[in-house]
């Protein structure tokens, strides 16, 4: 069961996993709450459900329990002195033990729907989203998002720009009908420099990371078990969205999953720990491939590779002081737009609104990049402040200098920047009028040339 108190502690079944909202915070300002979620278009009473009720049944339960625990204890004490009365407190003592009993039975009983109670809170808790931060703009989708700045301006071209999917083909470097032969639609073959390119875009992110903004590279596990996906916020809502793997268990229970993003593994390294208030923030990156079922996105961005099922990102991770996690947020999203500056690309930075916002985020940037073969800004970054929401789903805190009591961390993470589509806008920006692309001067000493010609495989 769980305290009403800003800790994480185990539920009475053992079974149940943290929420990713304090109950005492939910209880304390449910009409701020229920208003924060309409500006998330949700529909208040379905999100809550039946909260007041059950968190009501829930503590009569507890405070019987304490009660009854408390006879308990007078009725053992009375055992004891009336077996030291001699043989006159017998027969009082074998009626207080009957007594003792039911006071147990009926404990018992207590817990049991206490703990019930307990499992309907978790199953609200676990569903409703994060609260939005108060700088977030109010809006019910894509619409209400708010453009923060632009860096640079689109490329002058004297031609009709091309989408990278016909650059691709035409260069031989993208190739799309052998890659769904080998395993179907929304997958992709990467051929000679274009392989070259997508590795030395990772090479150069993890280097400019690493080596200017200070993070530290990890290479993380590319299957994670379901309390990671539970962790970071993928479970149990996002089921569907994931790819899970049979991995030869016949029964079905298996507990493995290829990561959606790099977020997932990186963020649970520190899951269950404590870490030094000296430390933070930890700032962690990584490149990995990521797996997305894009359930629900059928029909979407079917041409060439901007939805994929498998794509290649670096991601940017920091675990923060609650205090300063928003001046990190500013850094990390800066830390993610230097890539594009250094790769010459026109992009705008846009803030989300609380409709079109992710389910754990309090606070999201979105980056998105300029491609002129399709004539649209398209997201290239998402950078979020996630507060303690993932932290206390994972159990991560950190130990307050001279404060006796721990606090949970604020975790964030930030694309910087998804491979594939720097990839496509590399292409797309720097196509030339003969069908040729020029490679951005930073890339050349990764890919050992200056340009990509047509080549056929």
């Amino acid at each position: 069961m769980f305290r009403d108190a800003d800790e994480n502690t185990a539920p009475l079944s053992g079974k149940l996993k943290s929420p990713m909202l304090d109950l005492a915070f939910v209880r304390d300002n449910l009409s701020l709450l229920e208003e924060k979620l309409r500006q998330r278009g949700m529909d208040p009473a379905e999100a809550l459900k039946d909260f007041r009720e059950i968190d009501t049944q829930r503590r009569q339960a507890i405070t019987q329990m304490e009660t009854l625990k408390a006879e308990r204890n007078r009725a053992s004490e009375d055992i004891g002195r009336l077996m030291k009365s001699g043989p006159d407190g017998a027969a009082r003592v074998e009626q207080i033990k009957e007594q003792t009993k039911a006071l147990r039975e009926k404990s018992q009983e207590l817990e049991r729907a206490a703990e019930e109670q307990d499992a309907r809170l978790r199953q609200i808790l676990t569903n409703i989203p994060n609260v939005p931060h108060a700088s977030v703009p109010v809006g019910s989708g894509a619409e209400g998002n708010v453009e923060v700045r632009r860096w640079g301006s689109p490329p002058k071209l004297d031609f009709t720009a091309k989408p990278h999917w016909e650059l691709g083909e035409q260069l031989g470097v993208l190739d799309m009908e052998r890659a769904t032969k080998l395993t179907g639609a929304r997958f992709a073959v990467y051929w000679d420099l274009g392989a070259k390119l997508e590795r030395a875009l990772a090479n150069f992110m993890l280097d400019l990371h690493t080596r200017e903004h200070g993070y530290t590279e990890v290479l993380p596990p590319y299957l994670v078990n379901s309390d990671s996906m539970y962790g970071t916020g993928q479970l149990p809502k996002f089921a569907a969205d994931l790819f899970r793997v049979p991995h030869g268990d016949p029964s079905g229970k298996n507990d493995l999953w290829l990561i959606p993003t790099a977020e997932v593994p990186v963020t649970n390294l520190y899951r269950g720990e404590t870490l030094a208030a000296a430390r933070l923030p930890v700032c962690l990156t990584a490149y990995t491939p990521c797996f997305r079922s894009e359930a629900g996105s059928y029909g979407k961005d079917v041409r060439g590779i901007i939805r994929q099922h498998q794509f290649q990102k670096v991601e940017l991770v920091k675990f923060a002081h609650p205090e300063r996690s928003y001046e990190e947020l500013e850094r990390l999203t800066a830390n993610a737009e230097m890539v594009l500056q250094k790769l010459g690309l026109h992009y705008r930075v846009m803030a989300l609104c609380t409709g079109d916002m992710g389910f754990s985020s309090s606070k999201t940037y979105d980056i998105e990049v300029w491609l002129p073969g399709q004539q649209v800004f398209r997201e290239i970054s998402s950078c979020s402040n996630f507060e303690s929401f993932q932290a206390r789903r994972a159990n991560i805190r950190f130990k307050p200098e001279g404060k006796g009591k721990s606090e949970f961390v604020h975790t964030l993470n930030g694309s910087a920047l998804a491979v594939g589509r720097t990839w496509l806008a590399v292409l797309e920006n720097y196509q030339q009028a003969d069908g040729s692309v020029i490679i951005p001067e930073v890339l050349r000493p990764y890919m050992g040339a200056e340009r990509i010609t047509p080549k056929k495989f």
